[in-house]
């Protein structure tokens, strides 16, 4: 294990921790931009396009962290050439025992060992940092499984990853065992209006005391206690599988911070929620972002629907009212992206009866020592 944040083992790459700039608008250093051409460069040649990359302003706001999450960014050299990077996050406010791992290694560096270097050195912080459990992320495009690959089931019990990909090898080797496979899915805009407008008319019979409330950026004051709530609830619902996360618990800072993150880089947000007239609550709600940097897609973050509201078409009246929002707010973006666990079958159903398709998958993979 790594005993700091610079490793150097006998005839391998040197890896470093390097700082993250304050202001995107400011001059990056070339060690960050380096570490961001580096993901940016490995989505376009894994997927073909840049649409799920973070933009150079996003990078620089998120690995800068805050008091919920540190995140520290790595890169490894290797006769003064960078071969790779990797991150370190550490929760701060929950899961507190766990930390998330993400390797990457340039495309001409690769099977030479350099994977296992950066990754040690991240497993060797955390443990500094009194972290037992480690999670990683691997995103794959979904041909390979339509073409019938072989697959490593998730323990889950729902989906599975190519069993022969590079990124499967690697996790399995390093003692990391596949929890759970989210499902990737786009929706191509504009969307199917004759079809959107017959299952909003659907939701809308069938949610009768509630109403649509909406905001753009930020979350109205009256709303605040609400929606973080909500945000609570979504860290608790959604499902996990055998990851063992503890609930985060959210409130009007927490919100704030988020949405201040999301606007020093670049990212604009709408938010369409449903409101339960009788008590005046929010029973759910739903999250599109988009990055002008990026015009062409939109992001799918979160959607919720209160267990104590379900059954009333909540989740699709909330999905097309923000999806109806967004289209003529980002008239330029072609396709909306999103991603659900393998076993929410609820959330796929709604996802695929408004016309996304599945594109891929992201395996979920953990550690724990001892």
């Amino acid at each position: 294990m790594a005993s700091s944040s610079n490793f150097s083992p006998q005839g391998g790459p040197a890896v470093r921790r390097i700082s993250v700039p304050v202001d995107p608008r400011a001059d990056v250093p070339a060690d960050f931009r380096a570490f961001h051409d580096l993901r940016v460069a490995h989505e376009l040649a894994l997927w073909g396009n840049a649409d799920r990359a973070a933009t150079l302003a996003e990078d620089v706001a998120f690995w800068r962290g805050n008091e919920y999450e540190e995140r520290h960014v790595y890169l490894a050299w290797m006769d003064g050439r960078i071969v790779g990077c990797g991150t370190l996050t550490l929760p701060l406010s929950e899961n507190t025992t766990t930390a998330g791992v993400d390797v990457l290694v340039g495309e001409a560096f690769r099977r030479r060992g350099f994977g296992s270097v950066i990754l040690r050195t991240l497993e060797g912080m955390a443990c500094e940092a009194s972290r037992v459990s480690f999670d990683g992320y691997c995103g794959e495009p979904i041909a390979p499984v339509l073409a019938g690959a072989p697959l490593l089931k998730a323990k889950s019990g729902s989906g599975g990853v190519p069993a022969d990909s590079p990124s499967t090898r690697f996790a399995v080797h390093h003692g990391y065992s596949l929890e759970q496979v989210e499902t990737s899915s786009v929706l191509a805009l504009p969307f199917d209006a004759q079809l959107v407008a017959a299952l909003e008319a659907d939701a809308l019979a069938q949610s009768a005391g509630y109403v649509l409330v909406s905001w753009e950026k930020r979350c109205p004051d009256g709303f605040l206690d609400a929606f973080a709530r909500l945000k609570s609830l979504m860290s608790t619902e959604v499902p996990i599988a055998g990851l063992g996360w503890e609930g985060e618990q959210w409130d009007g800072a927490r919100v704030r911070q988020e949405e201040a993150a999301w606007q020093a880089g670049g990212v604009d947000a709408v938010v369409a929620a449903a409101q339960h007239l009788q008590t005046a609550e929010l029973a759910a709600y739903t999250v599109l972002i988009h990055r002008d940097a990026a015009p062409g897609v939109i992001h799918q973050e979160d959607t919720l629907v209160d267990p104590g509201h379900r059954g009333h078409r909540l989740g699709m009246l909330v999905k097309i009212a923000n999806l109806r929002a967004a289209a003529g707010k980002w008239p330029d973006a072609t396709s909306v992206m999103t991603w659900n666990a393998s076993e929410n079958q609820h959330m796929l159903a709604i996802n695929i009866a408004v016309g996304f398709k599945p594109s891929g998958f992201e395996g979920e993979w953990q550690k724990r020592l001892g």
